[in-house]
């Protein structure tokens, strides 16, 4: 959804769903808020008394003689203590006001950030892979991390002051008129101009604050790069290279930032000088009244120090409009997340599915990323429970491809995959990934201990479970002699360990998942032959019983498939079954199609 699509108005509605769980909270911070109006008009009423009471000597006002004791009243010197306590009261007053304001603030605002960052990051992660392949991650970060607290600034911060403020320039404005209604007609007369920068200034700035958010998220994007890539970017020696690129991003970025302080700056400038403007003849004319008899000293006190608090908030509403501008265009960007179509959709009646037996078959299967070539061309065979199935075919065949069809991270553009005989469109997301385990050529772990990356498909694991895994995946020895044994700390993406062992790992991860379908993808191609020769023991012990697919250029991990599917520019050229353990009977053009992708 582009950003001319959002209206403030839907955009609103979209926040205070959003926050309606923390309705409660926001409406406390309101009326807080607004607790600083009558708080503010007790301002200058010690001064008032001070001025025209104890320094003129003049009677108290009727509605002060039912607060003030008579004989303090008699006294001057009564009255002025009376007038210091008063005044260090309505300081306390204020101060715990504010403070109260300050905590209910943080607090609903941080934990509606979390909640907008949560619910960004559980879609995110439910996004098709062919966005996160177009879009990066870098972005999705940005959004997550930087644009999702614009909730609580538009909320807590935006439309809470702007009510508020609201409502404290009407009752200045009221007693402002009973006191002198000319010199409140004058303070009001600035208003209307007020109003015209914030929305001048409003429409200039959303598309600046967006675009600038744009250049952040392209400076993250190279860090994220970089530091995903560190060891190749050292060994091609190219460490100023990349400062120079994150420099020029950074640089667009600083040049947008220091703009908009500009135009910021100018508003804010701008702003003060009208209010200034409207102060200077509000103390023009009142002087002129005082001299004239028509208004008292402590009354033209009083009005100044209104005026001030009048134009306070009227300068809160303007500079809240115009910061707003940044908090919404972020507000945007991370509805435009959030407003992402999953291209894998789960049905609404879709099937539960504990454990599946693992009959697989593709049926005239097409696929083409972006409707552009094709990258798999009708593809169509069957595979019973517990067969082993080595996919040859060169790097680029499409192989991987299939794989990700029958994980079903994409959905075929034609035909149909069927798992025990139905469609896995049919199935839920979550219950069919979970009848795969997935070894890959480069295993991901994650920074954790390594009894938290074996146990990672199966969270609820017993260490008892978790060792015996690593047992069975030829893992244990390793891991107990290592200073920490399974609580010891891989390190991001596990590079304090050895490719073998991450192998291992991830092997036995999959043997405690228990997963009825294997995926074993080049699991042996960057080991030596040592670890190769643990890995494959290991594996012959994983793929009893279950159904698996071996991607492989590796002679002697093909000798464990019952069937050959090979694959060549997307299409099934060649399938062969009930074949010998020994390659050199395999039909001769077969064999020769799987000694060429062992070249490739």
């Amino acid at each position: 959804m582009s950003q001319s699509s959002y209206s403030d108005i839907k955009l609103f509605k979209r926040l205070l769903n959003l926050a309606r769980p923390y309705h409660f909270h926001i409406t406390c911070i309101l009326l807080f808020n607004l607790l600083a109006t009558p708080l503010a008009l007790l301002t200058p009423i010690p001064l008032k008394i001070a001025v025209d009471n104890v320094v003129s000597s003049k009677p108290l006002p009727e509605f002060l003689t039912y607060v003030i004791p008579d004989l303090l009243s008699k006294s001057k010197l009564g009255l002025l203590g009376y007038v210091a306590i008063l005044q260090v009261l309505v300081v306390l007053l204020i101060q715990l006001q504010s403070l109260g304001n300050y905590f209910l603030q943080t607090s609903t605002g941080e934990k509606l950030t979390l909640n907008f960052r949560a619910r960004l990051f559980r879609h995110v992660q439910r996004l098709s892979l062919s966005f996160h392949d177009s879009r990066g991650t870098a972005d999705s970060i940005y959004r997550i991390q930087y644009d999702a607290p614009s909730i609580q600034w538009i909320m807590i911060y935006g439309l809470i002051p702007i009510i508020s403020s609201t409502i404290m320039f009407i009752a200045m404005i009221y007693v402002t008129a009973r006191i002198d209604l000319q010199l409140s007609l004058v303070a009001l007369g600035v208003s209307p101009f007020l109003i015209l920068y914030s929305q001048t200034y409003k429409k200039r700035m959303r598309d600046k604050y967006s675009h600038t958010k744009k250049l952040e998220s392209s400076a993250l994007k190279v860090v994220q790069e970089v530091l995903t890539a560190v060891r190749v970017v050292k060994a091609f020696g190219q460490e100023e290279n990349e400062e120079d690129r994150f420099i020029r991003q950074s640089k667009e970025g600083m040049r947008s930032r220091i703009h908009i302080s500009f135009a910021e700056g100018g508003y804010g400038l701008l702003v003060n000088v009208t209010t200034a403007i409207g102060t200077a003849l509000v103390l023009f004319i009142g002087i002129r009244n005082v001299l004239s008899g028509s208004l008292s000293l402590g009354e033209l006190l009083m009005v100044l120090t209104y005026l001030t608090q009048l134009y306070g908030p009227l300068r809160s509403i303007s500079n809240q409009v115009a910061t707003l501008q940044s908090s919404i265009a972020s507000a945007q960007r991370a509805f435009e997340l959030l407003d992402e179509v999953p291209e894998v959709l789960e049905r609404s009646n879709a099937l539960s599915l504990k454990r599946a037996k693992g009959d697989i078959k593709f049926e005239n299967v097409s696929f083409s990323y972006d409707n552009k070539k094709p990258v798999l061309s009708n593809i169509s065979f069957s595979v019973a429970s517990g067969t082993h199935v080595g996919l040859v075919g060169q790097t680029g065949a499409g192989k991987t491809t299939l794989i990700s069809l029958l994980t079903r991270f994409y959905d075929p553009s034609e035909g149909k995959i069927l798992l025990d005989n139905k469609d896995l469109r049919d199935y839920k997301v979550s219950d069919l990934r979970n009848q795969f385990a997935i070894v890959l050529q480069e295993p991901v772990l994650f920074s954790t201990t390594i009894a938290e990356n074996i146990s990672y498909g199966n969270p609820k694991a017993k260490f008892q479970a978790i060792v015996d895994a690593a047992k069975a995946a030829n893992a244990h020895d390793f891991i107990v002699n290592l200073t920490d044994g399974y609580d010891t700390i891989v390190g991001e993406r596990g590079m304090k360990l050895s490719g073998g062992e991450r192998q291992r790992i991830a092997l036995a991860r999959a043997f405690l998942k228990d997963a009825s379908i294997l995926i074993l993808d080049e699991p042996t191609s960057s080991v030596d032959m040592k670890t190769e020769s643990d890995i494959i023991e290991a594996m012959e012990r994983l793929i009893q019983g279950r159904t698996t697919f071996f991607i492989t250029h590796r002679l002697n991990t093909l000798e464990n498939c019952d069937i050959f599917l090979v694959i060549e520019e997307g299409r099934l050229v060649d399938t062969t079954s009930n074949i010998s353990t020994d390659l050199k009977l395999l039909h001769p053009q077969i064999r020769s199609r799987i000694a060429d992708s062992t070249i490739s």
